[in-house]
């Protein structure tokens, strides 16, 4: 019975959706813009990297015939050389936003339709009767932030305030997040996760998707940086999903880094949460080693959104392009004949667009595994095709949206 493994690069979008206009994000193109900086040499960082991108295994995969499909252009660098080894193509996402549990909520076969509720731009951006519940129940002396914001600037600006008096910071972004970020060890970590299952019924009322804990570490003297112990607290998804069919069916899961969190640690099977992209794609990798006829690993890689694309860092995301890179033919080794293998993306994070949110954009489909036909698949409607199209790999029954393209 085949295998499958799904790998979300979190944030590697490839050109702006067609409806990017009403987000204000038309133009925008994480991966293209990046290799525009790289050859003209604002991606190089001393002792980090220089010159152009470099990507010579994706591209062989076809990723730059992808991004040509979403954009009309291979960005310089992704140029095609020799026939592609995988089934390439784009995919447009269907669902309202541009947020990570929507996109993977579709890619795995449930496509939104309806937009999650937002809090506005404005300070204070909380609803004064939330605000007041959760410090209420909370048992807290106030709350710091109440606006729109980078995390880790606004924690670099109110870090001390927060040690000092012991008030939570709370933010959010253009996506329908509550952010709750503390010092883990003057807080304390099972004070945060109480204070966020607050935060998450509080929010639920506002269609507000997922309340996140954000623990940092450090001191004004020496500066604060966050920690791997960032929880997400979602709504689950309002359907079934690829994650719900194959535990129906009795089939292995494996979910690594946060697809627990996302999908609510409904039908998540056995999860595994390492921090950053290695320790994630290690122990992906480990469990296909391990895994039984039939079985399914998710993993999503977060660094490039976390760590590069709302820093907008464009010498540190193109590290990290080239370092997941590197790795392709390991993803490739781990395949056994019948195994189908996947990367695409939940959104975008153009790290040379303006502001510091995500962006609406195209995801790239590369399908690939021994045996496997390539060549192209053009453009999905939705992003729910993948599920579709990992479902009939699997001999799962699928009623989901979306259709196979294999």
């Amino acid at each position: 019975m085949p295998r499958a493994l799904l790998i979300v690069l979190d944030s590697v979008g490839i050109g702006g959706a067609p409806d990017a206009g009403a987000y204000g994000d038309a133009g925008a193109d994480t991966l293209g813009h990046i290799a525009e900086a790289c050859a003209e040499g604002r991606g190089d960082r001393p002792g980090l990297r220089a010159g152009p991108l470099r990507l010579p295994h994706l591209s062989g995969l076809g990723l730059g015939l992808a991004c040509a499909g979403a954009t009309g252009r291979v960005p310089p660098g992704l140029e095609q050389r020799g026939e592609p080894r995988a089934a390439y193509g784009h995919a447009v996402e269907r669902a309202a936003g541009k947020d990570t549990p929507s996109g993977h909520w579709e890619i795995a076969g449930l496509a939104l339709t309806e937009p999650w509720g937002h809090f506005p731009d404005a300070r204070p951006c909380f609803p004064s009767e939330l605000t007041a519940a959760l410090i209420a129940r909370g048992g807290l002396p106030g709350i710091l932030g109440d606006r729109h914001a980078a995390g880790v600037a606004l924690i670099d600006a109110l870090g001390a305030e927060h040690v000092r008096t012991g008030k939570p910071i709370c933010y959010t972004s253009a996506d329908s997040v509550f952010q709750i970020a503390v010092h883990e060890d003057v807080f304390g970590l099972d004070r945060l996760t109480d204070l966020c299952r607050i935060a998450r019924e509080l929010c639920d009322p506002y269609r507000v998707c997922r309340v996140i804990a954000r623990p940092f570490v450090g001191s004004a003297e020496t500066g604060f940086r966050r920690t791997a112990n960032r929880r997400d607290f979602a709504v689950p998804p309002p359907g079934p999903t690829l994650l719900d069919r194959a535990g129906a069916a009795g089939r292995a899961t494996v979910s690594v880094g946060k697809i627990g969190d996302i999908f609510a640690h409904r039908a998540t099977g056995r999860e595994i949460k390492p921090g950053g992209n290695a320790a994630c794609l290690d122990a992906a990798l480990e469990a296909m080693a391990d895994l039984p006829d039939g079985g399914l690993v998710f993993v999503n890689l977060v660094d490039f959104d976390t760590e590069h694309g709302h820093r907008r860092d464009v010498p540190g995301y193109a590290a990290e392009l080239e370092a997941f890179d590197a790795r392709v033919p390991g993803i490739l080794s781990a395949l056994s004949p019948g195994d189908l293998a996947v990367i695409t993306a939940d959104h975008g994070n153009d790290p040379t667009w303006a502001g510091t949110d995500h962006t609406r954009e195209q995801v790239p489909i590369l399908a690939f595994g021994p045996g496997l036909a390539p060549g192209g698949i053009g453009r999905r409607d939705t992003f729910a095709d993948i599920g579709a199209t990992l479902a009939r790999h699997l001999g799962l029954t699928w009623d989901g949206a979306g259709h196979p393209f294999l």
